[in-house]
């Protein structure tokens, strides 16, 4: 008991995806809340990240994160190993949001929010300002695509993950990721367009 005290003590202060293996996984299934708090502080981020690009509102996003670990402390015990356990809470983080986005009677605008990024970059506070001002517009762009082209995108470029994950993800193929993939940086390079010359 002391010993896995001390791993879990050990993969708090790691606090990254990485350092989740598959006792953990299996600890929480079992009702173990220390390990249960392990999975919650390498995933908080990575989890409001997304629900921040895909409902560009960061109360909102706030909300559906409580939410979204609410179902996994519930929910883990259906978690079967039959995919990456990446995959299946990505799932229940897009299904949360989908199902927000439902709920709000209007479309959000994006707003600017914190970075996940917490570095601190010593840059001139006039490069500062034009990193802000793209990101938001890039931002602003990602936020006006349908929620059919914005999910891909944000799970291949925010998230890193690959075509077939995605696919496992959205439920779809990966001919169909790889299609709204490409309508997504036709309709990006359109929106964005004006910011190729302050990008170079």
């Amino acid at each position: 008991m002391l010993e896995q005290t001390a791993i879990y003590a050990e993969q708090r202060v790691q606090s990254s995806p990485d350092s989740i293996d598959a006792g953990v996984i299996r600890a929480c299934q079992q009702g173990d809340r220390e390990a249960f708090r392990v999975l919650f502080e390498a995933y908080r981020d990575r989890v409001f990240s997304i629900a921040c690009y895909s409902l560009g509102d960061k109360t909102a996003a706030a909300d559906v994160t409580q939410q979204i670990f609410v179902k996994l402390f519930t929910r883990i015990g259906q978690f079967r190993g039959d995919s990456e356990f990446t995959t299946w809470l990505y799932r229940l983080v897009i299904n949360s949001c989908l199902d927000e986005r439902r709920r709000q009677s209007r479309f959000l605008p994006v707003e600017e929010f914190a970075p996940m990024n917490k570095s601190v970059h010593r840059e001139p506070p006039e490069t500062r300002y034009e990193r802000r001002e793209i990101a938001g517009s890039v931002r602003e762009a990602i936020g006006g695509l349908k929620p059919k082209m914005r999910l891909p995108i944000l799970l291949k470029y925010i998230e890193g993950l690959s075509y077939e994950e995605i696919a496992s993800v959205l439920g779809c193929s990966k001919g169909t990721v790889a299609s709204r993939l490409n309508r997504a940086h036709k309709a990006l390079a359109k929106k964005l367009g004006h910011l190729r010359g302050e990008v170079a």
